[in-house]
C-alpha cells in the first residue's frame, strides 16, 4: 500500500524518511520507550521476555492498518483498493479461455482478426508533410507546431498499420507469430491498448475502444487544421505535446506586440459567461487565448 519498488531518488528520500521516523536508533534507547499513537492505537516495542508472549502481542496488532497510522491521507487507501480492483479485473480477463467456438461463439483468432479489421478501417493515410510545408511561406510558431505534430502522428499511423498488417498475416500463417505480435493480439482480445502503440502516443489510461475514439478525434483536428487553417478553439488534449503549442502562442503574441519573450508569461482568465464584446475588447488590448 505504501510503495513497492524504489525507482528514483524521490522514492529513496521518502523511504529514508519513514525509516528514520519509525525505525531510528531511538528504538534501542533504554531511557525512553519507543512509542507513537495514531488513529486511536498505541504502537510500541514489546517488552515480553518469551517468544510465546511476543507472538501473543503480535496477534493483537490489527490486521488492517489505516493510512493515518503512517501520517498518510485516507486517499492512499482508496488508491490502493482502486489499483487492486483493476489488477484483479485485468487478471481475470487474461485468464479467460481463448476458444469460444465450442460454446457457439467465435474463437480467439477470429475475434482478434475482427478487432484488427475494425481498427484498420479507421487508420488514415499518412500526412504529406512536404506539400503541407510548401503551403507556408515562412511558417509561424503555431504552424511549426503543426508540422511537428503531424510528424509524430505519422509515426503512430505507420506503426499501427504495419503491426496490424503483420498480425493479420501471422493469424493466417503467412509469417510466424512473434512475441510482439502475440502481445498485440492479447491486447486486442482483452480490449486493452497495445504497449507498442503507447510509445508513439500521448500518455493515457484509456482502454482500446476509448483510445481509438481519441485517435480519430485527433485526426479530425489535424485534418481541419491543415485544410481550414488554425482552429479558433484548440483541443489541447488532442496534441502530442500541448506545451509546445502554448509556447508557440506566447511567441506569436510577443512578435505581434514587440515584447521580450523571456519576460512574458501566460495566465488564464476564467469567465462564467461568454461575452463577445468583452472578448473583443480584451483582444484589442493584448493577446489572449
Amino acid at each position: 500500500m505504501y510503495g513497492g519498488r524504489v525507482q528514483d531518488n524521490y522514492d529513496r528520500r521518502v523511504l529514508n524518511t519513514y525509516l528514520e521516523e519509525y525505525m531510528g536508533d531511538f528504538i534501542f534507547d533504554t531511557n525512553q520507550k519507543f512509542f507513537f499513537s495514531r488513529q486511536g492505537r498505541d504502537y510500541d516495542i514489546p517488552q515480553e521476555e518469551t517468544q510465546e508472549l511476543i507472538l501473543q502481542f503480535i496477534d493483537q496488532i490489527p490486521v488492517f492498518t489505516f493510512p493515518g497510522v503512517y501520517g498518510l491521507h485516507s486517499n492512499a487507501e482508496i488508491q490502493y483498493f482502486t489499483n487492486s480492483a483493476k489488477e484483479l479485473w485485468l487478471g481475470t480477463i487474461e485468464m479467460q479461455v481463448s476458444d469460444g467456438a465450442a460454446a457457439g461463439g467465435i474463437n480467439r483468432e477470429e475475434f482478434v482478426e475482427n478487432v484488427a479489421n475494425g481498427i484498420e478501417e479507421k487508420i488514415p493515410e499518412v500526412y504529406d508533410i512536404f506539400n503541407i510545408k510548401k503551403q507556408f511561406d515562412t511558417p509561424s510558431p503555431t504552424q511549426v507546431v503543426l508540422l511537428q505534430e503531424l510528424e509524430r502522428f505519422n509515426i503512430l499511423i505507420k506503426k499501427m498499420a504495419s503491426s496490424i498488417s503483420d498480425l493479420k498475416r501471422a493469424l493466417i500463417g503467412e509469417i510466424g507469430m512473434s512475441q510482439a505480435l502475440d502481445s498485440i493480439a492479447q491486447s486486442f482480445f482483452n480490449g486493452q491498448l497495445p504497449s507498442q502503440w503507447t510509445r508513439f502516443a500521448p500518455q493515457t489510461e484509456k482502454n482500446l475502444i476509448n483510445w481509438i475514439d481519441h485517435f480519430e478525434r485527433r485526426h479530425k483536428q489535424y485534418k481541419a487544421w491543415v485544410e481550414s487553417g488554425e482552429p479558433k478553439v484548440m483541443w489541447l488534449s488532442g496534441l502530442q505535446v500541448p506545451e509546445s503549442y502554448i509556447t508557440a502562442l506566447i511567441q506569436t503574441c510577443c512578435r505581434a506586440k514587440g515584447w521580450a519573450l523571456d519576460k512574458s508569461t501566460m495566465y488564464t482568465n476564467v469567465t462564467k459567461t461568454y461575452d463577445p464584446d468583452s472578448i473583443k475588447k480584451r483582444l484589442d488590448q493584448g493577446c489572449y487565448i
